[in-house]
């Protein structure tokens, strides 16, 4: 899958797509998309305009990473068309998010992961607020066994650590600890070191990690749904006031079209926005959908 990704992203970048903010080649109406930000979200992305550009020649689509604050600040400044996000721009220091119009994409949800050693399968939130403040250090201390808690935490600036907080901490600061920002690693990592917790999104989740029951809830995408499960966020695809209308078309084939929603969103570990009971505001304040 990598490979036809990394295949796929450079076709599009010696095919001259990379051309800037919805820019039009007025000689054959075709407008230029540029998206940037949330490498998350870039694969779901990549592959959505891949499908759409199969039957719209209208429009030439490219797709880059850089992470959440890249894609924000560069659809602020109008150098891309579209920034993806892990979180809401009201979260990133630096935007003017009544300057930018929300586009919400998916829901992803996330779980702490422990090393199967620490022999822990259920904690309240109190307990998980605690072992990333600091606060617990031990596994006994939760109920598990007499190991060392070997705390792994995401980068400064990652929209998956912004969101956890958000979900868990409560306002309380994290503790200093080792930090990663690939998915991949921290998965490698927290299954091979004793002790070891960090999260990640669901899609990362196997049977080499404990991802432990929160207050007795396990974490499903039923429960992500009904906010039974709270550790969650959204994929945001932002534009800078409201788009073109080739643009918004495109937005709204990844917002409404079955083969994305249905298939392609589910298929990468995805919960559709449409399936949500509850929604969620910058702030983290849940209310039922309207």
């Amino acid at each position: 899958m990598k490979k036809i990704l990394k295949a796929s992203m450079l076709m599009l970048v010696l095919g001259g797509i990379l051309t800037g903010c919805g820019k039009t080649d007025k000689q054959n109406n075709v407008e230029t998309v540029a998206i940037v930000g949330s490498t998350a979200m870039q694969p779901m992305v990549e592959m959505g305009a891949e499908q759409y550009q199969r039957s719209h020649f209208d429009v030439r689509i490219t797709v880059q990473g850089g992470g959440s604050g890249t894609g924000l600040s560069q659809v602020q400044s109008g150098a891309v068309t579209i920034g993806n996000s892990d979180i809401f721009a009201q979260q990133q220091a630096g935007i003017d998010a009544s300057k930018l119009v929300d586009h919400k994409l998916a829901v992803v949800g996330m779980a702490p992961v422990i090393n199967k050693k620490a022999g822990v399968t259920n904690l309240t939130m109190e307990q998980l607020r605690g072992i990333f403040a600091g606060k617990y250090t031990n596994w006994k201390q939760v109920g598990g066994k007499n190991l060392e808690i070997v705390l792994i935490n995401r980068a400064q600036g990652s929209g998956t650590r912004a969101s956890f907080e958000q979900s868990v901490m409560a306002g309380q600061k994290a503790a200093k600890s080792q930090e990663q920002d690939s998915n991949g690693t921290v998965q490698k990592m927290v299954a091979s070191t004793p002790g070891a917790i960090s999260y990640l999104s669901f899609s990362y989740l196997n049977d080499t990690l404990v991802a432990p029951k929160i207050d007795g809830v396990k974490p499903t995408e039923k429960n992500v749904t009904t906010n039974k499960w709270k550790i969650w966020s959204y994929e945001h695809m932002y534009t800078k006031g409201h788009p073109s209308k080739k643009v918004q078309a495109f937005i709204d084939y990844m917002k409404t079209s079955k083969k994305i929603q249905q298939k392609l969103v589910k298929a990468l570990g995805y919960i559709p926005v449409q399936d949500m009971q509850v929604e969620k505001d910058a702030h983290g304040n849940v209310t039922p959908v309207k």
